[in-house]
């Protein structure tokens, strides 16, 4: 690998972790092998009539100006969901497609970059022995339920079945305690175990060595009546009026979104500098977390995945192994990578 390439300014690659949308139905905790005991759970509006509790500016905090703001209530209308009073339970149910031909470009102007770069991911396959590595990180968080989100907080019990699906019916099943498995612990699962036979179903996916649609169902132990959190929609055009939150729904039956699924599975990131203290983050290029308001994987720092990917592919600098895993997991994950003139 001594030639020297130029980065492809046009290159893109297709998500190999497609995940649906996750819908909510509500039971009982007995009734979880009794597929008809479960009804849609529905969005609802309310309105509420809260107070002014927002931090206040110096110029406000005049008494007689604060007591006049707490005069004008705080009007809202809001989405919501909840358990109905006689079910105890939330399920969620979502199918994951695992797709071939990691490290080959939907789209790409450069025959050599291309050429070099499936090598490089060939390489990546022969020297770790696959992607057993990353799809044991993949089978972990759906075996401790972190695509359930905040949902998961607080459960009493939380249960998770995968089932591999092969023309509408399964093949293979695995069931979880998912509160048995920490959200932060990712290392490798040990062999003959659940998560083990699960990792190996996703790593022969991600090979393109068989088709593979798994359905994953997860059971959560809540209590009656209590309230379950789906997506929030973004409003971007809010009007006079409006609800100022507005919850996902799909024909009426809440849901979360496939990005928020595919967000929680590739939350295996654990390779990138402060993680040992912040735990794993999902992969991104540069380690982004909104929630943080932080990027983790600074090009300064040379630990974004531009300059590692330049570095591997196109001056033959080969990243450390865990880096090279964060690599190929961003490839995985997907997107738009050209160079940009300039």
């Amino acid at each position: 690998m001594t030639d020297k390439i130029e980065t492809a300014s046009v290159l893109a690659f297709e998500r190999k972790l497609d995940p649906s949308d996750a819908l909510f139905f509500a039971g009982a905790w007995e009734a979880r092998d009794a597929s008809g005991d479960w009804q849609p759970v529905t969005v609802r509006a309310k309105s509420v009539r809260g107070t002014i509790s927002n931090r206040l500016k110096n110029k406000e905090q005049d008494p007689a100006k604060l007591d006049a703001a707490i005069e004008n209530p705080n009007l809202q209308t809001v989405d919501v969901a909840a358990l109905p009073a006689n079910a105890d339970t939330l399920k969620v149910q979502f199918t994951l497609r695992v797709l071939g031909g990691v490290g080959e470009p939907s789209a790409c102007n450069n025959a050599a970059y291309r050429a070099r770069l499936v090598q490089t991911v060939q390489g990546y396959v022969q020297a770790h022995g696959g992607f057993r590595e990353l799809a044991g990180r993949y089978a972990l968080n759906l075996a401790n339920g972190r695509f359930l989100w905040r949902n998961r907080v607080g459960a009493e019990q939380v249960e998770v079945r995968v089932a591999q699906m092969k023309d509408g019916e399964p093949i293979a099943s695995w069931t979880f305690d998912a509160l048995a498995h920490s959200l932060r612990d990712l290392a490798a699962p040990t062999a003959r175990s659940e998560v083990s036979a699960l990792a190996d179903v996703i790593a022969a996916g991600l090979a393109g060595e068989s088709h593979v649609l798994l359905q994953v169902t997860a059971f959560v132990r809540i209590g009656a009546g209590q309230e379950v959190f789906p997506s929030q929609e973004l409003i971007l055009d809010r009007g006079r009026g409006d609800k100022s939150k507005t919850l996902y729904g799909v024909n009426d039956v809440a849901a979360i979104h496939s990005q928020k699924i595919g967000n929680a599975l590739r939350t295996i990131d654990t390779w990138y500098p402060g993680a040992d203290e912040n735990g794993p983050i999902a992969v991104e290029p540069y380690g982004s977390v909104t929630t943080q308001g932080k990027a983790w994987r600074q090009p300064k720092a040379k630990v974004d995945f531009y300059t590692l990917l330049d570095g591997w592919v196109v001056d033959g600098k080969v990243p450390d192994p865990e880096q090279q895993h964060f690599v190929v997991a961003t490839l995985i994950r997907g997107g738009v990578f050209g160079k940009a003139d300039g």
